[in-house]
Parts: C-alpha cells; sequence; structure tokens
C-alpha cells in the first residue's frame, strides 16, 4: 500500500505540472496567431525583396500551429480531469479497478506520442522561420518586432520570438512530462497485478488449509475401536 500511496501522489504532482506546461504551449500559440493575423509562422518561407527590403511570405499551412495548439487544450483538460480524479482516490483511500489502470497506461502513453509531434513539428517549424529570418538579421532574437513584412497583411511581429520559444519549451516539458506519467501509470499497474496475484494465492491457500481441516475433523470423530468391532462381528456371523 505505501508504494500505491507514492505513486498516485506523484501522478498528481505529475498531473499539476503537465496542467501548467500545457498553458504554456496552447495560450502563446494563440497570442502568436492573433499577432500574425491568423498566419502561423512555423514552416513559413519566401524571399527578401531588395526594392523595399520586406520579406515576401508564403505562409504554411496553419495545421501546423493548429495541431500543437489542440494538443495543449487535450492535455489541459485531461491533466484536470486526473488531478481530480487521483485526488478524491487520495481522499477516499480507495484503489482504482486494474481496467482503469490499464486505460491509464494507454492514454499516457497516446499523448506522449502526440506530444512528441508537436513537439518535433514546433521546433522545425521554428528553425525554418529563423533560417529565412538569419538571412537578414543576425539572429532571430533581432527580428523579433521589426517591420518585416507588406503592412497590408497586418502582421504584427512583436513578440514572436519569446511566444514560440515558450511553446518549444512547454512542448518538449510536457513531452517529458508524460513519460514520467506513463512510467508511473505502468509501475502502478504492475504493482496492482501482482497485489491480485498475491490475494488469489493466498485465497487459494486459505481453502486449502481449511479443506485439510475439515478433512481432519471427519477422521478423529470416527471412534478408535470401531474397526476392531466390525471385525469381531464378522468372524461371528461366520
Amino acid at each position: 500500500m505505501a508504494l500505491s500511496n507514492v505513486l498516485i501522489l506523484s501522478q498528481v504532482a505529475g498531473h499539476v505540472i503537465a496542467l501548467i506546461l500545457s498553458i504554456c504551449i496552447f495560450i502563446p500559440l494563440s497570442l502568436h496567431m492573433h499577432s500574425f493575423n491568423g498566419h502561423c509562422l512555423l514552416f513559413a518561407t519566401g524571399q527578401w525583396q531588395e526594392t523595399n527590403g520586406l520579406f515576401d511570405v508564403k505562409w504554411a499551412s496553419e495545421a501546423y500551429c493548429n495541431y500543437p495548439g489542440t494538443v495543449g487544450v487535450i492535455l489541459f483538460f485531461i491533466s484536470g480531469i486526473q488531478i481530480y480524479r487521483f485526488a478524491y482516490l487520495v481522499y477516499r483511500e480507495l484503489e482504482s479497478s486494474f481496467l482503469a489502470l490499464f486505460f491509464d497506461v494507454v492514454f499516457s502513453v497516446s499523448l506522449c506520442i502526440m506530444t512528441i509531434i508537436s513537439a518535433i513539428m514546433i521546433t522545425l517549424g521554428f528553425i525554418a522561420w529563423c533560417g529565412e529570418m538569419t538571412e537578414r538579421f543576425p539572429s532571430c532574437a533581432i527580428a523579433d518586432g521589426q517591420n518585416i513584412t507588406n503592412p497590408e497583411l497586418n502582421v504584427q511581429t512583436s513578440g514572436f520570438y519569446i511566444e514560440l520559444g515558450t511553446v518549444q519549451f512547454g512542448a518538449w516539458a510536457s513531452f517529458a512530462t508524460w513519460v514520467g506519467l506513463s512510467v508511473f501509470a505502468l509501475l502502478k499497474l504492475i504493482n496492482n497485478h501482482q497485489l491480485r496475484n498475491m490475494k488469489v494465492s493466498m485465497y487459494i491457500e486459505r481453502q486449502r488449509l481449511v479443506n485439510e481441516d475439515v478433512y481432519r475433523g471427519t477422521t478423529s470423530e470416527i471412534p478408535a475401536g470401531s474397526g476392531d468391532s466390525i471385525a469381531e462381528s464378522t468372524n461371528d456371523n461366520q
């Protein structure tokens, strides 16, 4: 029971961290897309114009921002639900069923896969954009806040470096957190399985001992000389 309590408390703490990190994903992404007038800078390319020095942007698909943002929202709600669920179990001193523990492992691993896809997508997309920015500026951070696009696009570049940097951190940190939560869920499943096997073994052993006691009690009720009396009666009849 001590190991189970440590694991469930670790899960509560892990989901609190995952909840905070999920906010670092979808909120900065929302702010970024609002500043960029609905466009996503991830994997965006273009050319620097010699005439006006502006960047002629070829926007990539908005799905590159929509997918990580959706994953962040999913992580937020699932983390909140799991925090409430585990806190309730700790408060009531209850144990999850084997099926519930199995689904915890499946969901945790699935979220790990979704999160690492988001993290890779954000990292590679941000590298592609910064590669374009460094053709004119010494670093991508210096391009933050500069008027680099056509004013007709109504794109506000101020803060994009911090926003995407926060999103990138949140995605990779969330992946590491969910890997840890997957390990905790797997350990709890294994611990529950061992306890179930132990209870079954103890039940079988108890039933065997009860049957032996019943058998010994039955044999002890037979009189010691009953066998001799039966033999004597048999000889008299002959």
